[in-house]
């Protein structure tokens, strides 16, 4: 099949739509095209990308990019068209209408709950900016194929296929990591914001004299400064990778491949977006063996108590997070069966390998209803 992946918002070397999507897709013998914002084209493993010039601003980027990446994708004359962010709707449609029917919709977010979180918009108007763009966002996507980054996406989408953010097979390979007995050694990975536990992750640097924290991820250079300001007298205990900058996976692993962590850190303070969400970082951890300590949302504790390969906590209570990143330093035995069965849990269960197969599939399908006239 020829293949165009599309997105206007995300790194060219975004987690899911290369290293994960369109690097399997090639590998398994396709013609993949990723349409980015990037500064050259190229071609990335079995992958070409197609640049599209950077833009400063929201508005630049919907009004400038979103015609470019139509014109691009049109070029291609592909097989099936795959587009990651709701702006590329317009495109999308744009495309239709010149013959080109096998169109999907990644759905990477539930946007109507991360609407709801943003600080910079006027908590009154939150609700309702959220129903209006959700409503619209379903009503530009309609006639398209979906494919589903989490499982409760299904509420909004009932005819929707998951494709999860499972983690590939690369993290496997990895020497099956062990606690270091001197030091308590705690890594974080993805985006590094508040709403994502960043202040909690810092805080632990007050309590627990010993500990080193490990932040690996995009980070806005002045909240960095607030996080030093947090962990007060830890500050120099604490290490923030990706001050302003994308981090490719490639670095997050070589931390994965440090191994010597006691756990990996997800402590999310409680909001509607993330309650529902089974993370990627928790399925990474889990593949380098290593142990979880996060929040004790309900969908979080069905999901290790089903695997045994972490620990759940309130995330405001700073004693009961204290107890468990002790204990799990104390007791490094229990710690290795903890990230032995993640590991095992994620070789058995929770594959990026199974979930290609499933989007090649999907694919395939696409084209025979196609062809069926369907």
């Amino acid at each position: 099949m020829k293949i165009v992946h599309m997105t206007t918002v995300h790194d060219p070397f975004d987690i899911r739509i290369f290293y994960k999507q369109c690097r399997s897709l090639a590998r398994m013998g396709h013609s993949v095209t990723l349409i980015a914002a990037h500064d050259r084209d190229e071609l990335v493993e079995g992958v070409t990308i197609k640049a599209l010039p950077a833009v400063k601003g929201r508005l630049r980027r919907i009004f400038c990019q979103v015609r470019r990446a139509y014109r691009l994708a049109l070029q291609e004359k592909a097989d099936i068209y795959h587009f990651h962010d709701p702006e590329l709707s317009v495109a999308a449609l744009a495309l239709k209408r010149k013959g080109m029917k096998r169109i999907v919709y990644d759905v990477h977010e539930d946007y109507y709950s991360l609407i709801k979180i943003k600080g910079y918009l006027p908590r009154p108007l939150r609700t309702i900016i959220a129903a209006v763009f959700c409503r619209l966002e379903r009503m530009l996507t309609r006639g398209f194929a979906k494919v589903l980054a989490e499982k409760y996406y299904r509420d909004s989408y009932p005819d929707g296929v998951t494709v999860l953010n499972y983690p590939a097979a690369d993290l496997l390979k990895l020497p099956l990591q062990k606690p270091h007995s001197e030091k308590l050694q705690l890594i974080y990975t993805g985006n590094i914001t508040a709403d994502r536990g960043a202040l909690a992750h810092a805080r632990t640097l007050t309590y627990l004299d010993q500990a080193r924290v490990y932040l690996i991820g995009k980070c806005d250079p002045d909240f960095a400064e607030e996080l030093y300001r947090v962990a007060g007298s830890g500050s120099d205990r604490l290490t923030i990778v990706g001050k302003g900058r994308f981090v490719p996976f490639s670095e997050i692993t070589a931390f994965y491949a440090r191994g010597g962590w006691t756990a990996g850190l997800a402590l999310f303070p409680p909001n509607d977006h993330y309650v529902k969400k089974e993370l990627t970082k928790f399925f990474e951890y889990m593949g380098a063996g290593i142990p979880v300590v996060c929040s004790d949302f309900p969908a979080w504790k069905n999901l290790f108590e089903q695997t045994g390969a972490g620990i759940c906590v309130d995330p405001l209570d700073e004693n009961k997070i204290k107890e468990a990143l002790t204990f799990l330093f104390s007791n490094q035995d229990q710690a290795q069966q903890m990230g032995r069965k993640g590991r095992a849990s994620v070789q058995d269960q929770f594959k990026w390998e199974n979930e290609a197969l499933k989007l090649e599939r999907f694919y395939g399908e696409l084209l025979e209803k196609e062809t069926d006239g369907t």
